[in-house]
């Protein structure tokens, strides 16, 4: 329960003066005034795990492989303008919520592109899971600058459980991409799982980790 502005005590009534003599008094009392107050709300979507990439990385087209869901998927950036929330049911009759965000850019936490309204989506995620295009060199790299930029808006949301999805493996040199993205970050401990959302490649393994991670952080968090 939330009081979004306090009334002022009310006033006495007409009834209240009237007399054996005056059955209906013509007078009355004002209230006292009330709380004049504005209010910015904000919206913001909630998701067991949250897709963080560059704009084109496959978060979009990952979504509708995994899901019902149905975001815009395209060859140009910025497709995904606001969340789309997807659910993947399991064989246990649990489920999770998945959220296709939108793509991050360098110096986003400085509200650059769509900046500070995308992160604080993210900040209702338990897990993150980092969509990163394999067909790319380095892209270790395009990793540090989504952290950094979730670290520098929010070091709680940049410690939030992590795996990473090395997305685009059907395209050329992305295995070999792949393996040296695995290699790199197991030594940071972070889970890297090859796959390709577009022909359906590993998605099964990313699924029963992705529900590993989410009840992990559960538990904990009790």
């Amino acid at each position: 329960m939330f009081v979004a502005a306090r009334g002022g005590s009310g006033g006495k009534g007409n009834s209240f003066f009237a007399t054996d003599t005056e059955q209906s008094p013509k007078i009355c009392e004002y209230g006292a005034e009330g709380e004049d107050v504005s209010y910015n709300l904000e919206l913001r979507s909630m998701a067991d795990v949250g897709f963080i990439g560059f704009p084109n990385a496959g978060k979009s087209t990952l979504l509708r492989a995994i899901s019902r869901a149905k975001p815009k998927v395209a060859s140009y950036a910025f497709t995904t303008l606001k969340p789309h929330l997807g659910i993947i049911p399991y064989d246990d009759y649990e489920h999770l919520t998945v959220a296709d965000l939108p793509g991050l850019i360098q110096d986003s936490h400085k509200n650059k592109g769509l900046g500070i309204q995308f992160l604080k989506h993210a900040e209702r995620c338990s897990v993150l899971l980092f969509v990163l295009d394999v067909s790319y060199q380095n892209t270790w790299d395009h990793f540090d600058s989504l952290l950094f930029e979730l670290e520098n808006f929010s070091p709680q949301l940049a410690s939030r459980p992590k795996i990473i999805a090395a997305n685009k493996i059907d395209l050329a040199d992305g295995e070999e991409n792949a393996k040296e993205l695995e290699k790199r970050m197991a030594e940071r401990d972070i889970l890297v799982i090859p796959i390709s959302a577009k022909m359906g490649t590993n998605l099964q393994k990313l699924l029963i980790e992705m529900r590993t991670f989410v009840d992990d952080f559960k538990k904990k968090d009790l």
